[in-house]
């Protein structure tokens, strides 16, 4: 049994990397603001179009399209998160399957 746990701490530890490695994109006003995240939810870079950028007058515009990039990127990371360890999950408990016959012999 404690090997089970061990290969699913291990496995969690590949999906943790796989997800650093999965980059996602939150994008608004048409891509003039974009946000990429990392699938484990950290924002790894915020490009705003200069053109975009030199013609916006209002500072809240930007902080609001800033949000819906930010929030439309940890969307898409939670999604690819959530496929990732639900995989993990199916490959695991395919393994364990047997564990609800673990006590049945002992009376």
């Amino acid at each position: 049994m404690f090997d089970k746990l061990f290969q699913a701490q291990q496995k969690a530890e590949e999906v943790k990397k796989r997800l650093d490695s999965i980059s996602v994109l939150g994008e608004a006003e048409g891509g003039k603001v974009r946000v990429v995240a990392s699938a484990n939810k950290e924002i790894k870079e915020v490009k705003i179009d200069n053109a975009f950028l030199d013609q916006l007058q209002d500072k809240e515009e930007l902080e609001e399209l800033l949000a819906v990039a930010i929030n439309k990127a940890l969307q898409q990371a939670e999604n690819v998160s959530q496929s990732e360890m639900q995989a993990v999950s199916q490959d695991l408990l395919g393994g364990v399957g047997g564990l609800g016959n673990l006590f049945a012999g002992k009376k």
